[in-house]
């Protein structure tokens, strides 16, 4: 049985991943803030490790939680918005509320799940893949809404792309899940988290070797740049 590791499982996209996830029969350790998220998760059957990827404190001790694991496959979902623009700078708190969720936490995360991952299907290596967004690809950029959140998805796909060469067993991956309703996406929103997820799945299942270091959409389509 193959194992997946969900990272920021407490609601939404990363939930959904939980739940098809143990719905295919796949074992699935996930983590998460709080005792209400951990309780969901283990009624629904996943193993559940409580970390903060916005403290640096928590997140430091996941590698000795996940102590004798081979993941399959590893999926980063922890995320949050700041919807300010470019019109006023960001203050001091909401860059590091921003920053440490997107972009440190993924940088602490990388060192000690990788390895995990490169010790996959017999030392050949599985997936970990990180859910960015388009408005982090910066030869795309229309407005400057959102301005911090870009700059961090911006920030954490150079980290995805900089720890590639560190790895070269672990197929990893940026990607991009869509306009989707969650709390983030809002309810206008086009893609259904379940539909999101699905083909997310999909994409990742179908990854190899050569797409190391690229940035998909959540149905496979590779953008051309970061």
């Amino acid at each position: 049985m193959s194992t997946v590791l969900v990272i920021g499982a407490s609601r939404g996209i990363g939930l959904e991943f939980v739940r098809q996830y143990l719905e295919a029969g796949t074992r699935v350790i996930a983590t998460v803030r709080d005792d209400a998220a951990r309780q969901q998760l283990q009624a629904l059957g996943a193993q559940v490790l409580k970390v903060d990827v916005a403290q640096p404190a928590s997140v430091s001790g996941l590698a000795w939680q996940l102590d004798g694991e081979t993941i399959d496959t590893a999926i980063y979902v922890a995320g949050v918005i700041s919807r300010a623009s470019a019109t006023e700078p960001p203050t001091a708190p909401e860059f590091d509320r921003v920053l440490h969720t997107n972009v440190l936490g993924a940088m602490q995360v990388i060192p000690q799940v990788a390895p995990l991952v490169a010790a996959a299907r017999q030392g050949q290596g599985g997936s970990f893949v990180f859910l960015s967004s388009v408005m982090g690809q910066i030869s795309t950029v229309a407005s400057s809404d959102c301005w911090l959140y870009r700059v961090s998805k911006a920030a954490l796909n150079m980290a995805v792309a900089s720890a590639q060469p560190s790895y070269p067993q672990v197929t990893m991956v940026a990607m991009h899940p869509g306009w989707v309703q969650t709390d983030m996406g809002g309810a206008s929103a086009p893609l259904a988290v379940a539909d999101s997820v699905r083909t997310m799945i999909a994409t990742l299942d179908a990854l190899t070797p050569a797409d190391r270091g690229r940035f998909f959409q959540h149905d496979g389509t590779p953008y051309p740049g970061w």
